[in-house]
């Protein structure tokens, strides 16, 4: 069966290479060029995962993932001209799974469309539940409870919290931590890291700013515990 993919583009020439090349790679393809659009064809359409440039007119691209993300597990691939690492890391701060800055391979892009669709429909092995104090993730279900409340987790901040909770204590780097979650992607940083981090701490700890569960180890990178003072 096809998924559907949903392409948010303003320039109707990139969005139309982008479109060819999908389709190419046997998906079916919609193609809208502002952010309201998007929004809409979203809803009516529900799309496997959506290409969403962030500089769109009359919605902000921004704003359309803000919407998706408070709507719907929908993947999102994000696209930036922009600069700035602040404006990607708020794009994953709003849930994005993944981004691409331009320019960019059309042929990179679809291997990552690819990528992150496998991820999502890959059966799982029935793995225990995996437990760091009062939070628990479950692989088969796909779920994750703190402190007896269900926490609803991006599929990127899920890997992340599983591959921690799946060796509890262990400090691991940024480096294994971006091997274990998208492989040697030359494309995703440290920065992708942290932003998913951050927004973990704010669904699973008791206080965000004095996390003692998701622990930052300064110099090496990240460990989940089942309560030990942790460092903000």
């Amino acid at each position: 069966m096809s998924t559907l993919i949903l392409i948010a583009e303003d320039d109707e020439s990139q969005a139309e290479l982008l479109r060819r090349y999908l389709e190419r790679d046997h998906h079916e393809v919609a193609v809208v060029h502002d952010g309201r659009a998007a929004i809409d064809t979203a809803r009516e359409r529900g799309p496997d995962l959506v290409v969403l440039d962030l500089m769109l007119p009359k919605v902000d691209g921004l704003d359309v993932c803000r919407v998706l993300r408070a709507e719907s597990d929908v993947l999102v691939l994000v696209l930036t001209a922009r600069s700035t690492e602040d404006d990607v890391l708020l794009g994953l701060d709003l849930g994005a799974d993944d981004y691409m800055t331009k320019p960019f391979s059309p042929r990179e892009l679809v291997a990552r469309v690819r990528t992150l669709l496998r991820r999502r429909v890959e059966p799982r092995a029935p793995d225990p539940l995996l437990r760091a104090g009062p939070i628990a993730v479950d692989p088969v279900r796909h779920e994750v409870t703190a402190h007896g409340a269900r926490v609803e987790c991006t599929p990127g901040e899920f890997r992340l919290l599983e591959t921690l909770a799946s060796e509890v204590d262990r400090v691991f780097t940024r480096e294994q931590l971006l091997r274990r979650m998208h492989g040697f992607d030359r494309y995703i940083t440290g920065r992708t890291i942290d932003a998913h981090v951050k927004n973990l701490r704010r669904k699973v700890e008791p206080d965000p700013r004095r996390p003692v569960h998701l622990v930052t180890v300064y110099g090496i990178g990240y460990k989940l515990t089942s309560g030990a003072t942790g460092a903000p």
